[in-house]
């Protein structure tokens, strides 16, 4: 179907809504890579107007995939929830963004809208927003998890506790992970990039990781970030196995390059399960996206990136994961160009996911080589931290030394905390408290009494 526009007397035309949705977006180098970004400011801005007023029930009948072709596109038609899209269903894009900032459009009301809507739809309607509209809406969504311990509610923000080593040293990776404890990071999962894939090796860092968490009685949960088939094994072998991670993205072939399909998610979240490991809540899936990735798999099929990534998000919300997390700036310059691309993907991200249910967190993070700096991630790291994120990374020195790439740290997430009167979750604050870590108003204390830090013969013991 194509699509015509007049704009200042100028008719633009549009094969299908795949290059309406592609020509909308904000300029970003992954799509001019590609080949699909709009080749002038006018051409997008007849796109949008293009986008405004199409109907949102368009994305139903007009997949940007073909049905036939893609186990994702099957994926979000087939569990599709007509009722609960029903209120919203006579609406165009244009409109729907009008009703996203207005009253009516509550918390309650966009938890139950969620099923309803397609990743398209949400894409959609964030290219028809500012930076501030991302904010506004995102910050209304509130999708609250639970494993060990309860992770995105209202003014609460969870931190992943990051302790990679280059060489997957024990003794590295304890003090590190000792460091971001006593510095109050952790509650949202301590969480080990592996250097090596073998399994006995990736046990090891499992137990010790257990070690500590089981000793010290800390409400949290870890997880090795290996691949899914690994982590089937472990939980086959007896580790013990919190956590499954995977990288997703957002069709079927992009999908199939990282080895993965719905089956295989099916059966490992089927065999973490079944170890009923958690004492809150069994939300246990942790998944890693980012924009580009479909890209940089030849896998994009003429869609743009951003819309790709949203569309990784309804393979995760099959699982109900305890985290999600979009690694923004991390794929390179190639598909995010500098601060001001980062910024926009960080909150456009957080916004499709969060108006999706889904508990989206945030690597607010660069590569070496792209045009962004520090001051770029503590700008998008203050705006979502207003725009309600449910958790950020914790890296030693914002630098990490394992994947070389530069995130935010123990410091930063302090820092947002005590800027934006942000709470750690409320079972890991409670442990902090007993621990003698932070005072009763979540500050942190001098480290000389906690048993944490007193108990130095455990780290030995670990390492």
């Amino acid at each position: 179907m194509r699509y015509r526009t007049t704009l200042d007397s100028q008719v633009f035309a549009f094969d299908d809504l795949r290059q309406v949705m592609a020509f909308a977006s904000p300029a970003r180098s992954g799509d001019y890579l590609a080949g699909i970004g709009a080749a002038t400011a006018q051409q997008r801005m007849a796109a949008r107007h293009v986008l405004a007023e199409t109907p949102l029930k368009q994305f139903l009948s007009e997949a940007l995939i073909p049905y036939e072709e893609d186990n994702i596109t099957r994926l979000i038609i087939d569990d599709h929830d007509a009722a609960a899209f029903a209120p919203v269903g006579h609406l165009t894009v244009g409109d729907f963004r009008n009703w996203l900032l207005s009253e009516p459009a509550s918390t309650e009301v966009l938890a139950a809208l969620a099923p309803g809507l397609t990743p398209e739809m949400a894409a959609a309607v964030s290219k028809l927003m500012r930076n501030q509209d991302l904010i506004a809406v995102a910050r209304k969504c509130r999708v609250v998890t639970r494993f060990r311990d309860t992770i995105g509610l209202p003014g609460h923000l969870a931190v992943r506790l990051q302790p990679n080593h280059p060489t997957d040293d024990l003794r590295g990776i304890a003090a590190s992970m000792l460091d971001g404890l006593l510095m109050g990071a952790g509650d949202a999962v301590i969480g080990i990039n592996p250097v090596t894939d073998s399994v006995q090796h990736l046990g090891d860092l499992l137990r010790m990781l257990d070690e500590v968490i089981q000793r010290f009685e800390v409400p949290t949960q870890s997880c090795v970030l290996t691949h899914v088939t690994h982590a089937l094994k472990l939980v086959e072998s007896g580790a013990p196995v919190d956590l499954v991670f995977q990288s997703i993205g957002g069709t079927e072939k992009t999908n199939r390059s990282f080895g993965v399909t719905p089956e295989l998610l099916d059966e490992a979240h089927a065999a973490a399960q079944s170890l009923a490991r958690g004492t809150v809540g069994n939300n246990l899936m942790y998944f890693e996206t980012g924009q580009g990735s479909a890209l940089s798999a030849d896998a994009n099929f003429g869609v743009d990136q951003q819309t790709c990534e949203a569309r990784a998000y309804a393979l995760a919300r099959r699982y109900q994961p305890l985290l999600i997390n979009t690694v923004v700036g991390f794929i390179g310059p190639e598909y995010l160009y500098d601060g001001k691309q980062i910024i926009r993907a960080g909150l456009e991200d957080h916004f499709c996911g969060k108006l999706l249910g889904l508990p989206l967190g945030c690597d607010v993070c660069y590569t070496n080589h792209a045009e962004a700096d520090q001051d770029d991630m503590d700008t998008l790291l203050v705006l979502l931290g207003t725009a309600g994120i449910n958790f950020i990374m914790g890296v030693p020195g914002a630098d990490d030394v394992m994947l070389n790439y530069q995130s935010t740290s123990f410091h930063d997430a302090l820092f947002l905390r005590e800027s934006l009167g942000l709470k750690r979750a409320p079972e890991f604050e409670a442990w902090l408290q007993r621990m003698q870590i932070t005072d009763g108003t979540g500050r942190l204390q001098a480290p000389s009494s906690n048993p944490l830090l007193a108990d130095m013969r455990s780290l030995k013991a670990l390492t």
